[in-house]
């Protein structure tokens, strides 16, 4: 017994060991409780290097075998897979346990555009309906300690996504067969989305129920969808990447249900929005139950996008504790429509609560500040009924010191009558030359304005 006791506990001991990644606690100030974030330190953890695997800088099939093995023997005791300076193309990379992606300074990470490269499909999603289809580009699915860093590039190819970016009647039949799946709770497994009609295109970079994650000092170019996807991850921090976008729905950042997440010192270059905070569409939010919460943004530059920060319109799960400070607007961004955006309608239920803006700067703005509007369904508007009504309840937002020098409005606010918005302070907010009236409130319930 003793012996046994003995084995047991030395192979527990053994196994424990096995990892040589450290975590580091980084604490984070806000306006509301904010645990520690853990995230992954790779400075004692051995190289693997993915020539040392075969890689050519030409040959996407040897590079994609190069990268796995890599990957592999990394994760056994963690590592940090190299990519050395120069071009190197290549079909899809899963990440593992444990594993630090590099990319030295010079190296480019070129992800091909064929979608056969992202097959066989996996545990994903779309537009916060889960679903399997074409593999993410970069992906990760319940990895702790995972981490993509390095002052090089990672580079999609999107000619071939870009031809799917169009919505023909056959896609907008597929993501309604994908919403009626959800709603008639069908299990995940059954909802494959790749064949001939879905073109659905995978996100960039997604961490799918992940712990402990780093992403710092990329840069990250094209994506054919969503370009960094946080989703029911937590303990993340990314921090100084770089991001140009501008296909179609090319958010920069989506944390999607996670939660204790810092983004800081960033710049985005998009074609939608800077960072767009969600947590799953109408069944899914429900079914998953779990909030974006405790979300830092700060010292952010926004040279191109939507907006700065948007909130929904998928959001069913909740979304709670966001603040957001020192970001700048580039003076010279053409399609930014509002700072902060919070987007839901009658069928997302989730409520939105605890939202912070401070010290905030922007030139002009094609619509305003602060916006918030209960009834955006795009698509889905005409493409599905309201099968269940759930109304967002939204409450609790604070905006001080923010100021932009042309817009239409300071706030603009439609709430629904049935559930008005609640508790709006805004403190020190300019807007030097509006063009529409300033404030505009319907169904409001508690508007400060000092």
């Amino acid at each position: 017994m003793t012996v046994l006791l003995f084995l047991f506990l030395t192979g527990e001991h053994l196994s424990a060991q096995k990892s040589q990644v450290t975590l580091q606690q980084v604490s984070v100030e806000a306006p509301f409780k904010m645990s520690k974030i853990k995230t992954p330190n790779f400075a004692r953890v051995a190289d693997f290097v993915i020539t040392d695997y075969g890689a050519e800088p030409e040959d996407k099939e040897k590079n994609a075998v190069a990268i796995e093995k890599a990957i592999a023997a990394a994760t056994v005791a963690g590592g940090n897979v190299i990519i050395p300076a120069g071009e190197w193309k290549t079909k899809k990379v899963h990440l593992k346990s444990n594993v630090n992606l590099h990319l030295s300074e010079g190296a480019v990470l070129l992800f091909s555009p064929d979608p056969q490269d992202y097959l066989p499909a996996v545990f994903t999603t779309w537009e916060g309906l889960e679903c399997y289809n074409y593999s993410p580009l970069i992906y990760a699915f319940e990895a702790k300690n995972v981490a993509i860093t390095g002052k090089g590039e990672v580079r999609a190819d999107i000619s071939q996504w870009r031809k799917w970016f169009p919505r023909p009647s056959a896609h907008m039949e597929s993501i309604k067969r994908l919403y009626n799946w959800a709603q008639d709770r069908v299990p995940v497994e059954d909802r494959n989305m790749v064949n001939d009609t879905s073109n659905m295109r995978p996100q960039f970079i997604q961490f799918n129920r992940c712990e402990n994650v780093l992403v710092e000092d990329i840069k990250i170019r094209n994506s054919p969808f969503w370009t960094l996807h946080l989703y029911l991850s937590k303990n993340i921090i990314v921090r100084g990447i770089d991001v140009y976008a501008h296909g179609h729905n090319n958010d920069g950042i989506d944390p999607e249900m996670s939660q204790n997440v810092l983004i800081e010192n960033c710049v985005f270059d998009q074609g939608d929005d800077a960072i767009a905070i969600k947590s799953g569409r109408n069944p899914e939010g429900w079914r998953l139950k779990t909030p974006s919460k405790n979300i830092v943004i700060r010292d952010c530059l926004v040279k191109d996008g939507h907006q700065l920060v948007a909130i929904g319109s998928e959001l069913s799960g909740g979304i709670e504790n966001v603040y957001v400070e020192n970001c700048k607007v580039a003076d010279d961004n053409e399609k930014l429509m509002h700072l902060l955006f919070i987007k839901t309608n009658e069928r997302m239920g989730g409520y939105v609560k605890n939202v912070y803006l401070k010290n905030i700067t922007a030139n002009a703005i094609r619509e305003g500040i602060l916006g918030i509007d209960t009834d955006v369904l795009y698509q889905w508007r005409t493409l599905v009924p309201t099968v269940v009504r759930k109304l967002t309840p939204i409450q609790d937002i604070y905006l001080e010191n923010v100021k932009a020098k042309e817009a239409k409005f300071v706030s603009k606010i439609n709430g629904n009558v049935d559930l008005p918005v609640r508790h709006i302070h805004l403190k020190n907010v300019t807007l030097v030359n509006a063009s529409d009236e300033e404030v505009q409130t319907k169904n409001v319930e508690g508007f400060v304005l000092k």
